[in-house]
């Protein structure tokens, strides 16, 4: 038998061994943590281009319980509704023309952002272009928590602002599930980096790297802030207009929040600065520089919650209390 012909009987054999069905959180209506619901499923299939993904862990993320309570943006599907995007775990099975992976390969990534992906599952299909091979100092629990935030955070600070060598960069929400790795991104690409946090979460976020903390609660930001290169605004609203006042000429505001108001758009270009707004996308070669950042040691999450995946409800209450530092993950025990 040829190593061709011995790894196929091994990818056949592997799919002829897994289950049929799975465990999954669904929900059948829109509204609060207690719609979701720990549920047997048929287990999917990939497709052409995917692969099926045996998963570890998942990551919970602010636009899961978005979409939990309000069925978020358009064109995601009316319930019954999987959440997630977040993965990290094992090919089980791949498709037709994927050359990327084989089964036995540990992946992380965030499928298909943003149509719900299901990653609150045993199981998932993903195009594998949306994932990356998973650094091997990284547990799952630790990799899952990367993709959404950890992309968010690169596209926003790299592949949006540019951020350079001794720019100075303003992260707010610096604690955050994004923040806290917007502040190594920044630190890893040589900026000085100032972050907004309560002044309980200082500690934290100096030993992210940051260079200076403002407490939020008792100090105006953009009273003491200034000549900032870029600002990251994963809160908005007032945010955003006050984050004009702290940049020098040049700089730009990158929102996470909402869609930079025409206003704010218009003023930002009266003084000679820029206001966008980012939303992430699927992305394989950012995967590829997060593997590679966290390979190096220069990207690590920080775990606020480890619950098991029928805790799903509990996870979005911790996580729209706002009062979490870092990522909290489910997990499958698989």
């Amino acid at each position: 038998m040829t190593t061709t012909q011995a790894a196929q009987t091994a990818q056949t054999a592997r799919q002829t061994s897994a289950p049929h069905s799975m465990r999954a959180i669904t929900q059948t209506a829109f509204g609060g943590p207690e719609v979701l619901r720990l549920a047997e499923t048929d287990r999917p299939e990939p497709g052409p281009a995917e692969v099926l993904v045996r998963i570890h862990a998942a990551a919970v993320n602010p636009t899961d319980v978005w979409h939990r309570a309000t069925g978020g943006l358009a064109g995601t599907g009316l319930p019954p509704v999987r959440l997630g995007w977040d993965l990290s775990g094992t090919v089980e099975a791949v498709g037709i023309g994927v050359t990327l992976f084989r089964p036995g390969d540990e992946v992380f990534g965030m499928p298909r952002h943003p149509v719900p992906a299901g990653t609150y599952a045993e199981y998932a299909t993903s195009p594998a272009r949306h994932l990356a091979h998973k650094p091997a100092g990284l547990d799952h629990v630790q990799a899952a928590a990367l993709p959404l935030a950890g992309l968010t955070a690169w596209q926003a600070l790299v592949d949006t602002a540019d951020v350079q060598p001794g720019q100075r960069v303003l992260v707010h929400a610096a604690a955050g599930g994004v923040g806290h790795l917007a502040v190594q991104i920044a630190k890893a690409r040589g900026a000085y980096v100032i972050g907004t946090a309560s002044a309980a979460k200082h500690a934290f976020v100096r030993s992210l790297g940051a260079d200076e903390v403002v407490d939020y609660r008792t100090a105006d930001f953009a009273e003491t802030v200034t000549d900032v290169d870029v600002v990251l605004d994963t809160i908005g609203g007032a945010y955003g207009p006050r984050s004009l006042r702290t940049l020098r000429p040049g700089g730009i505001v990158v929102s996470l929040a909402s869609p930079a108001e025409a206003a704010l758009a218009e003023e930002a270009e009266r003084l000679g600065l820029r206001a966008v707004f980012m939303a992430v996308e699927a992305d394989h070669a950012g995967m590829r520089e997060i593997a590679a950042l966290a390979a190096r040691g220069e990207l690590r999450p920080h775990i606020a919650e480890i619950l098991p995946l029928a805790k799903a409800g509990v996870a979005h209450e911790l996580s729209q209390s706002g009062r979490t530092s870092g990522k909290i993950v489910l997990t499958t025990g698989l």
